[in-house]
């Protein structure tokens, strides 16, 4: 399969909204607040297409003023789990941070997610801040980050993986 990185638009909200629905048992976003991420947030949304499927996205919240970005959701499909998509589609909004004049990347994650939070660490995010009670269902996050310095040689493109 070959999976392109691409910005986000508003044709895309049905997509994401059923990629959330088979990628998350909790903590999901409802159509109205994926509308609004696409439509009316300080946001960007990359998404990760294998034609007209959505394989994963990654929404980035900006705030004026900050130089700080946050990484607000990202949601890579069951079926490409473990093929680097995760890190292609992190790498390229890592560099849509920097684009944006962001030099440190926020994120928060759950804590019983350790394919997740393996994915951050060896991307360069570090631990920051224990979040008790943090998910809906109770479960503790961490809080991470990762300076942006190093990120502006990374240049999004196709990924391709069989």
């Amino acid at each position: 399969m070959t999976v392109i990185l691409r910005r986000a638009c508003p044709q895309d909200l049905d997509a994401l909204y059923r990629l959330e629905q088979v990628a998350f048992s909790g903590d999901r976003f409802s159509r109205r607040q994926l509308w609004h991420l696409l439509n009316r947030a300080h946001a960007e949304t990359i998404v990760a297409a294998d034609g007209e499927r959505l394989m994963g996205y990654g929404t980035l919240l900006f705030r004026r003023g900050s130089r700080r970005a946050r990484l607000y959701s990202f949601c890579v499909h069951p079926e490409a789990r473990g093929s680097g998509l995760g890190r292609h589609l992190l790498e390229a909004l890592e560099l849509k941070a920097v684009e944006q004049g962001a030099g440190m990347l926020g994120l928060e994650v759950r804590a019983d997610n350790r394919i997740a939070i393996g994915l951050y660490r060896r991307m360069g995010f570090r631990l920051e801040r224990w979040l008790e009670d943090y998910y809906e269902d109770g479960c503790a996050g961490w809080q991470m980050s990762k300076p942006l310095a190093d990120t502006a040689q990374v240049t999004p493109r196709a990924i391709s993986s069989t």
